[in-house]
């Protein structure tokens, strides 16, 4: 259960950090309402799962989650750089998160 609280919080801060560079500043108001709502929804199930599961583990697989997440929004929907070191970069957070799941 604090696993899947975990992947869920992950995958609302992809939400949230792509709702706000949509909001172009706060400007446009459904991304950024967006944003209101999935953010603290992320720190809630973020907050759940560190019941049970550590500090680092927690932390470093949802920012994991949320940091190769956004890079792959970024890439397939607003059209980013997907050169070889980024990819690299990304796979080198996921191989991470892996690794960090089977130590716990």
């Amino acid at each position: 259960m604090p696993w899947g609280l975990l992947v869920v919080a992950g995958l609302l801060e992809i939400v949230w950090a792509a709702a706000m560079k949509q909001s172009a500043g706060f400007t446009r108001p459904i991304p950024t309402l967006i944003m209101i709502a999935a953010m603290p929804a992320s720190f809630a199930l973020l907050a759940m799962a560190m019941k049970s599961l550590p500090l680092g583990t927690a932390y470093m697989v949802w920012t994991g989650i949320g940091a190769a997440g956004a890079f792959i929004f970024g890439v397939i929907w607003l059209g980013e750089a997907a050169t070889p070191m980024r990819i690299l970069a990304a796979a080198m957070i996921a191989g991470g998160i892996v690794l960090m799941k089977l130590a716990n």
